[in-house]
């Protein structure tokens, strides 16, 4: 399959995408101001900020929704643009939407292929049924039928469709925008699972996410976001749940000013010493 194809191509820890300098204007409103990110095959980088902070921009520009004001997105060594969604789709960035936009009165079959449905001569079935049910087996989903409306199912299958989905443009990159919010206990952990499984078949993933709990669970790297600027990039293995807290909410950029501000200007002879 071409998800399939996708991920054993990019089996090494290669960046696949870079953002330098990205900057996003809306009026006199500075949404994003140079912001810089990289995100490597089989990586997961989480990225997180207060609200106001630019995670939804940013998403929007890496979806192709919004086109940057300025800076530049590299993609597997080369210099891109996204204009629309559709081409950030065949470049290979996939995006899940907080809201999913999945049809409640269709099927998972129908879901899947809205808008991508094969046909030869007329719809084909059988083959569409087929690559359904290996789009899932990738992702070790458990559902009861493909044939039930998505409005019957829980909210982390609807999530494992919407990835699903994701998968069939066969992407180098998935973005998910709050992949667990509203969901319950089990729901989340079945989500995380499906993370894990991206990362494991070679999907650079980035995921936007308030809990930090799942952050630390499956990210291999924070980026956060505030005021619109890069705030710091963490390893999760070397940080703190207190470090990312302090710098999504400014609080040691606010210490080291107070500090200064205590200290003052120093003297000559202050600055030798």
């Amino acid at each position: 399959m071409a998800a399939t194809a996708a991920a054993e191509a990019e089996d090494s820890p290669v960046g696949v995408l870079s953002l330098r300098g990205i900057q996003k204007n809306f009026g006199a409103v500075a949404a994003l101001t140079d912001i810089d990110l990289d995100v490597a095959a089989g990586e997961v980088v989480a990225i997180v900020g207060d609200n106001g902070a630019g995670k939804s921009t940013l998403v929007k520009v890496l979806s192709g929704v919004h086109p940057p004001d300025a800076g530049a997105i590299t993609f597997r060594g080369e210099e891109v643009t996204l204009p629309t969604p559709a081409a950030a789709q065949r470049l290979g960035i996939a995006t899940v939407h907080q809201d999913l936009a999945l049809c409640e009165n269709l099927n998972v079959i129908e879901n899947l292929f809205l808008g991508r449905e094969l046909r030869p001569l007329r719809l084909n079935e059988v083959e569409m049924e087929t690559r359904s049910w290996e789009l899932l087996r990738l992702l070790s989903a458990r559902l009861p039928s493909l044939r039930i409306p998505v409005a019957s199912l829980s909210g982390g299958q609807r999530q494992t469709i919407a990835i699903a989905r994701s998968l069939l443009g066969g992407p180098r990159i998935i973005v998910l925008d709050e992949p667990t919010a509203a969901l319950g206990v089990a729901q989340t952990a079945e989500v995380l699972d499906l993370i894990e499984r991206l990362r494991e078949r070679g999907l650079g993933v980035i995921m936007v996410s308030h809990n930090m709990a799942d952050v630390r669970a499956v990210a291999d790297r924070v980026a956060v976001l505030r005021l619109g600027r890069n705030n710091g990039v963490f390893d999760l293995d070397t940080v703190s749940a207190e470090g990312i807290v302090a710098a999504i909410t400014g609080a040691r950029d606010n210490a080291v000013a107070r500090r200064a501000s205590r200290v003052g200007p120093q003297s000559p002879v202050e600055r030798e010493m």
